[in-house]
C-alpha cells in the first residue's frame, strides 16, 4: 500500500528545489574512491563527512550520505576485479570470478557486468523497499534471536563450498575464523584467550583483520610481479566494451533476480548486511548453476550474482533503519546519527507520521542509483589505470594505506598490528590453498551467532527444540536451510557419478 498524499509531498521535497541534488555527484565520487581503495571503508568516509551535513537540511544531508553509501558499495568491486583485492568485505565474492576474467584480458566485460548488476540490483532493492516498506516493517519486527541464529547458520554452511579443491580446507578455514571470533569478552562477560592484553578485550577487530587478510596478504603474494595483470598485453579500459557488457547483464535474468532478492532479504536483517548477502548469493548461483565447476574460473554469472546482491542489500539495510530505527550496519549507523541530529527517529512512527520523508529518502536513492550508472562509467577509466601502475610503487603505497586504515578504525597501534598479523596469516593460507574468505565469514558471524544463541537459550529456558516448533518463521528458515544443503549434496553426488565412468575408462 502506498500513501499517495505523502508520496506527493516527497516529490515536492526532492524536485521542488535543485539543492538536494547538488550533493549527490560529490557523494558518489567520494564513495567510489573510498570503496575502491583497499584499507578505506565506506562507513569511514560517511563518518568523516558527517560533520559537513550539520549545516544542511535533513533531505540534503541524507542524500549526500546515502550517495556515499551507494558509490562505496560498487567501488569495492573495482579493485576486486582488477587486483583481486576487495575494496570492502561486501565485494569478496566479486573477486572470485571478476579477477580471473581480468587475468584473461576481460576486465572491460567484468567491470561492465559489475556496474550493470550493481545499478539493477540497487534499483530492485529500493523499488522493493518503496512498495513493501510497511509490510516489511511488520515482518522484521517478528524476527527474534532464534531466527537470527538460523540466518547466520545458513551463511556459515557456505564455508564448505568456498574451496573448489578441498571441502576439508574450506571447513578448516571456517573453524579457524570461529575460533578467532571467540577471542575477548563473551556475551556473558567471560574473558577468553586475551593473553593478558587489553587490546584483545573486545576481541579481534574485524575491519583491520579484513584489511590484512584480503588486501595486505594479496600484495605480499603478488610482490614478485612487475604489474598487477598476469597478461603481457593489457587492453585499455574502454567505454564501448564496458557499456556493451552493462547491457549484457540482462542476458542472465534468473541470476540477477535471485541475487537481488537474496540481497534485499538478508540486507533487511540488522547486523548481517551486504557482506553475507554477497557470499550467499554467489553460493546460491553456484549451487543452482548447470556448470558449478566453472565458477571461480571467470564467468559472468559469478560477478552478476555477487554485485547484484551487495547492491540490493543497501535497500534492505535501509529497511531496518526506516522501519525499526535500528542500524543494520556501520554505514546505516552513521545515517542514524544524521537522523538524530535533525531530531528524526526511525521506526514505525516515522512511517506513520512522516511518510513523506520516508518516500523522499527511497525515491532519492532510486535516482542516485541511476546516476551511479553514469558516474561509475566515467570514473572507471581513472580507477582502472591502477592495473598499469608498477608494483614497486603500488605495493608500498597500498600497504601504508592498509596500516593507516587499521589505525583509523582502531585508534591504537593494535589496528596496524592486526593488519600485519592477518596479512601473514592470509599469505600462508593463500600459499597452501586455504580460502581466506571462509575465515572472514566465520570471524564476522561467530560472535553474532554466539550472542543470538545465548539469547535464544535464555528465552527458551534451554529447550530450543520446543521453542523452534513454536516459531513459524524459524521453522520456515530451518526448512529452507535444509533444502539448500540437501540440494547442494544431491548435485555434488550427481557430479561425482558422472565423473566415475570417465575415471574408470582412464584406468
Amino acid at each position: 500500500m502506498i500513501d499517495v498524499p505523502a508520496l506527493a509531498t516527497a516529490l515536492d521535497l526532492l524536485f521542488g528545489s535543485f539543492s538536494p541534488w547538488l550533493f549527490v555527484i560529490p557523494g558518489l565520487l567520494i564513495g567510489l574512491v573510498f570503496g575502491a581503495i583497499p584499507g578505506l571503508q565506506v562507513s569511514m568516509a560517511m563518518a568523516l563527512f558527517l560533520p559537513l551535513t550539520f549545516s544542511m537540511d535533513f533531505i540534503q544531508s541524507i542524500m549526500f550520505l546515502t550517495s556515499i553509501f551507494t558509490g562505496g558499495v560498487y567501488g569495492g568491486g573495482v579493485t576486486a576485479i582488477l587486483m583481486n583485492i576487495p575494496g570492502s568485505s561486501s565485494s569478496v565474492a566479486t573477486a572470485f570470478d571478476g579477477y580471473p576474467m581480468a587475468c584473461k584480458g576481460q576486465q572491460n566485460q567484468a567491470l561492465g557486468l559489475s556496474l550493470g548488476a550493481s545499478v539493477i540490483g540497487a534499483f530492485i532493492g529500493y523499488a522493493a523497499l518503496f512498495l513493501l516498506i510497511q509490510p516489511l516493517a511488520v515482518v522484521v519486527l517478528k524476527l527474534g534471536p532464534l531466527e537470527m541464529v538460523l540466518v547466520i547458520a545458513w551463511g556459515l554452511t557456505l564455508i564448505a563450498t568456498l574451496s573448489e579443491k578441498s571441502v576439508a580446507k574450506g571447513l578448516l578455514a571456517g573453524m579457524l575464523g570461529l575460533v578467532l571470533s571467540q577471542v575477548g569478552m563473551s556475551s556473558t562477560g567471560v574473558l577468553r584467550a586475551t593473553f593478558g592484553s587489553s587490546y584483545l578485550l573486545d576481541g579481534v577487530q574485524v575491519v583491520p583483520a579484513m584489511i590484512g587478510i584480503f588486501a595486505a596478504s594479496e600484495l605480499l603474494r603478488i610482490r614478485e610481479r612487475q604489474t598487477l595483470s598476469t597478461t603481457e598485453d593489457i587492453p585499455s579500459i574502454a567505454f564501448g566494451p564496458i557499456i556493451r557488457a552493462m547491457f549484457s547483464t540482462f542476458r542472465y535474468p534468473s541470476v540477477l533476480l535471485r541475487g537481488s532478492g537474496i540481497g534485499v532479504l538478508i540486507g533487511a536483517v540488522p547486523g548481517v548486511g551486504s557482506s553475507v548477502a554477497n557470499l550467499v548469493a554467489y553460493g546460491e548461483a553456484r549451487r543452482t548453476s548447470r556448470r558449478p565447476e566453472d565458477f571461480g574460473t571467470g564467468i559472468p554469472e559469478g560477478v552478476i550474482a555477487a554485485e547484484s546482491a551487495n547492491s540490493s542489500s543497501e535497500g534492505g539495510s535501509m529497511t531496518a533503519l526506516l522501519a525499526l530505527g535500528i542500524p543494520g550496519g556501520a554505514a546505516t549507523a552513521v545515517l542514524m546519527a544524521a537522523f538524530s541530529y535533525h531530531n528524526i527517529v526511525g521506526g514505525p512512527s516515522l512511517i506513520r507520521d512522516q511518510g513523506d520523508l520516508v518516500y523522499a529518502i527511497i525515491l532519492g536513492n532510486i535516482v542516485q542509483v541511476l546516476l551511479l550508472g553514469i558516474v561509475g562509467l566515467l570514473v572507471l577509466r581513472i580507477l582502472g589505470m591502477v592495473i598499469k601502475v608498477p608494483l614497486r610503487y603500488l605495493i608500498p603505497s597500498v600497504l601504508a594505506l592498509c596500516a593507516w586504515g587499521g589505525f583509523g578504525v582502531a585508534g591504537t597501534i593494535a589496528g596496524p598490528l592486526t593488519v600485519a598479523v592477518f596479512a601473514c596469516l592470509g599469505w600462508l593460507m593463500r600459499r597452501h590453498n586455504y580460502p581466506v574468505a571462509a575465515t572472514v565469514i566465520a570471524l564476522l558471524l561467530g560472535g553474532m551467532a554466539e550472542g543470538e544463541m545465548v539469547r535464544s537459550l535464555q528465552i527458551s529456558g534451554g529447550h530450543l527444540g520446543a521453542y523452534l516448533l513454536e516459531r513459524p518463521i524459524s521453522m520456515l528458515l530451518f526448512a529452507l536451510m535444509l533444502l539448500s544443503i540437501g540440494a547442494a549434496a544431491l548435485k555434488a553426488l550427481r557430479i561425482n557419478r558422472r565423473s566415475q565412468p570417465s575415471d574408470t575408462q582412464g584406468r
